[in-house]
């Protein structure tokens, strides 16, 4: 079974997405872990992630083992490490190296452990539009910017980080801006995807409601 989620940054896909690798024993792969590592290795070494050819190249180089290793750095989860993903994302080149390793998983999906599984579910932005066209079940979760920026500047504090609420929302719509209108793979719905708008929703509902679209299509 492959299982694509996709949506903004903050909307609640990627613990969706776990929880349901989790209830239905599928492999995890969040796709976005491998733009930041690109973009990090970029900010690590000095250079811009608005520079194609440094980006370019070091996706080039990019290993499973490199990108475990990057994600265990404070800032790969910071508002600069989704800057600098978001911007080396939107770069074509990187993004055709980037999508082999994301569809060779599908074919061979594994559990951190090594356990071998019988599908996986993807978090991402264009998973079920690119990655996975064919994906059994897809959906879409998007919440309103307001909301998901204030997710995130809680995030940030929780973490112990400096957070500024108007920081975050600006980086949010700046982001959203850019990830809807790059000319490879923008983020939008595939057109058979489920939509979910979790503005007014907690987690156990979205959860809820994804298990009874999955289960109604594929157990049924």
């Amino acid at each position: 079974m492959i299982i694509t989620i996709d949506g903004p940054a903050a909307a609640g896909k990627g613990t969706l997405a776990q929880r349901l690798a989790e209830k239905y024993r599928l492999a995890y792969f969040d796709t976005g872990m491998i733009y930041r590592a690109v973009g990090l290795e970029l900010l690590n070494s000095g250079q811009s992630p608005d520079d194609a050819a440094a980006a370019t190249e070091a996706a080039a180089e990019l290993t499973f083992a490199k990108m475990l290793r990057l994600s265990r750095q404070p800032e790969f989860r910071s508002a600069a490490g989704g800057q600098a993903a978001s911007k080396v994302a939107a770069l074509p080149e990187v993004r055709k190296i980037l999508l082999k390793m994301q569809q060779d998983f599908a074919l061979n999906p594994k559990s951190p452990e090594g356990e071998n599984m019988d599908g996986v579910v993807y978090d991402g932005r264009d998973t079920g539009t690119v990655v996975c066209p064919g994906a059994d079940i897809k959906f879409f979760i998007t919440a309103s910017p307001e909301v998901r920026a204030m997710r995130r500047h809680k995030e940030y504090l929780q973490k112990g980080m400096a957070s500024d609420y108007n920081d975050v929302l600006a980086q949010t719509k700046e982001r959203d801006q850019r990830d809807s209108s790059r000319a490879s793979a923008p983020l939008k719905p595939a057109e058979d995807a489920v939509i979910i708008d979790t503005s007014d929703m907690d987690i156990a509902e979205v959860f809820a409601e994804a298990c009874r679209i999955i289960d109604a299509k594929c157990f049924n």
